[in-house]
């Protein structure tokens, strides 16, 4: 168990056992998953990271507040349905989508607020998706975080939206958009309970070529990361595997009780599905203010 989130990944992710009570009065853990890019591979991340806590025994909750998309509800509702026609014994969790008004941002805060407090109440995490926008009801999740996730495609066109950075000497010049909404909503989270996000921002569909755009990102987000303070995980690679799951509901951590042969490409994204659950209830990181 990691001593700083209270969440264990075992040596082996298989069928879940009987999770255990929630402690009374024990926290919830909230991992909000969070990019105002679109196509960054947010809900399946977000997706194998709650199937990841179910099968490791934990009581999940999760929050949809990208009602426009519902990418995450649909791909829980294609699991319901492929669980209760093929007979498959699939762990789903408390789920909840929360609706915009489009008028009265009051109204969807108290939604949202209402949906997490529901689910505090018996889960051990509970994991939000966040559409790929800028919007109240994003930054409110955002600050709200314990472990904020921010996966990116492994380009300088999704780097762009945390850092702006000098084309010659790929040096940071300063901090973009997302990353200072990102220090506000730390601000927020610290003035409501003193308490702090661990941000992990995580490289992903990375490619298995060694290229100079890989190593120069590696670069900069390495420099980056002490500046604005977050830290670095590795993603999904770019396997059509994590795209053709989505209608079945499944994820990789499913696929032996659904009775798949398991080619060795399998046990390669198997792999990063485990070290991505294991970067996401490691302990925080240092918090640094953007400059």
């Amino acid at each position: 168990m990691n001593e700083k989130t209270g969440i264990t990944i075992p040596a082996e992710v298989a069928s879940p056992p009987e999770p255990a009570p929630k402690a009374a009065g024990g926290p919830a853990r909230m991992i909000i998953f969070g990019n105002e890019k679109g196509g960054s591979g947010k809900s399946t991340l977000a997706m194998h990271v709650i199937v990841g806590l179910l099968r490791a025994g934990h009581k999940v909750g999760s929050v949809d507040v990208d009602s426009r998309q519902a990418t995450l509800t649909r791909y829980l509702e294609n699991r319901a349905t492929i669980a209760e026609t093929r007979g498959f014994n699939l762990p789903l969790p408390e789920h909840r989508l929360v609706v915009r008004s489009e008028k009265n941002p009051d109204e969807d805060a108290e939604r949202f607020n209402q949906a997490v407090d529901a689910l505090s109440r018996t889960c051990d995490a509970v994991v939000v998706d966040t559409p790929g926008s800028d919007a109240p009801l994003s930054r409110l999740a955002h600050s709200y975080a314990d472990t904020l996730v921010t996966p990116m495609n492994d380009s300088f066109v999704d780097l762009d939206l945390l850092a702006k950075v000098d084309p010659e000497t790929f040096k940071v010049i300063c901090p973009s958009a997302y990353a200072e909404m990102v220090w506000d909503q730390r601000k927020v989270r610290m003035a409501r309970d003193r308490g702090s996000i661990d941000w992990i921002v995580v490289r992903n569909r990375l490619s298995t070529l060694d290229t100079r755009n890989k190593r120069n990102m590696e670069r900069v987000l390495g420099s980056l990361a002490k500046r604005i303070g977050f830290r670095t995980a590795p993603g999904f690679g770019d396997r059509v595997i994590f795209r053709e799951m989505f209608l079945s509901g499944l994820t990789l951590l499913d696929l032996r009780d659904t009775g798949t042969k398991l080619t060795m490409s399998h046990l390669a994204a198997r792999q990063e599905v485990r070290d991505l659950l294991n970067a996401v209830v490691s302990g925080p990181a240092p918090v640094a203010a953007p400059a």
